[in-house]
């Protein structure tokens, strides 16, 4: 895995209750379409990968499944588990997904949200199709900024990133959902995996200066930045929000759930 993957991955868990408060959860939709795709529900064994503070986690326990969330970041983790204290079926374990021994009983679901992108390359296909049993499903959530919501702001923002940020891409405009392909190139030559289906959810999300700020601090990009340059950014998009917006903008998120099956005949490991 490459150095600056496992830098910035390592960033979110430096604020972890900004993280729980800022980050916005998943639409109830595409949890309905889990049960649908995977069968997911009451005693389903469901291993979930990167659950941060628990923004998807929560739903899948009240699904009534039995959820084994394993969590990079040691604050995210403890976020979680205060927030799943009442959920006996639910267990986090702090760990590294690319080195955590898979239990000896395989897993119904593999779920992950908004958190796959960043395990190697080279380890989570491979080994997210290793805890399944036969037939079971690998479920994962992208999340990307769309072109909707307040969009002049967003163009004009983007002035404020190429001031503060140099490794910006001068002209950068936000894309319409519809624009964006279904993404499973990652899955040609997987032949454990088989199946792929996908479905979409467009959300908008109102913020407040602040809360946008905030959301922008749980940013791997974001933090990782220089403190003074990160500083004249926030500063600059706050000015712009104040001055232009009334305080207050709305962001557009396309989610897509990808919903993967592992073939019949493949064979889990026993440690």
């Amino acid at each position: 895995m490459s150095d600056e993957r496992t830098v910035l991955r390592a960033t979110f868990t430096e604020d972890a209750e900004r993280y729980d408060r800022a980050r916005p959860g998943y639409p109830e939709a595409l949890f309905a379409d889990l049960v649908e795709l995977t069968g997911a529900g009451p005693g389903s064994r469901v291993l979930e990968i990167g659950p941060g503070t628990g923004q998807a986690t929560v739903p899948l326990a009240g699904l009534g499944c039995a959820v084994t969330a394993v969590e990079l970041g040691a604050e995210l983790a403890g976020v979680a588990r205060r927030r799943l204290a009442a959920q006996p079926r639910v267990r986090v374990v702090t760990a590294e997904f690319e080195t955590w021994p898979l239990p000896a009983e395989p897993f119904d679901v593999v779920f992950s949200a908004t958190a796959f992108h960043w395990i190697d390359p080279a380890v989570r296909l491979a080994k997210a199709a290793a805890a399944l049993r036969p037939g079971g499903a690998l479920a994962t959530v992208l999340t990307e900024h769309v072109a909707g919501g307040t969009e002049p702001f967003f163009a004009e923002a983007q002035k404020c990133y190429e001031r503060y940020d140099p490794t910006v891409e001068k002209g950068i405009r936000l894309i319409p959902a519809a624009d964006i392909p279904p993404d499973d190139a990652e899955l040609a030559g997987q032949d454990a995996l088989t199946g792929t289906v996908f479905r979409r959810y467009v959300t908008d999300v109102e913020y407040t200066t602040e809360a946008y700020l905030d959301v922008l601090m749980t940013y791997s990009g974001h933090r990782a930045m220089p403190a003074p340059a990160r500083a004249g950014l926030l500063a600059c998009i706050a000015d712009l929000i104040d001055g232009r917006y009334g305080g207050r903008i709305t962001k557009r998120y396309l989610r897509e759930l990808r919903v993967t099956y592992c073939s019949p005949g493949t064979s889990s490991p026993s440690s």
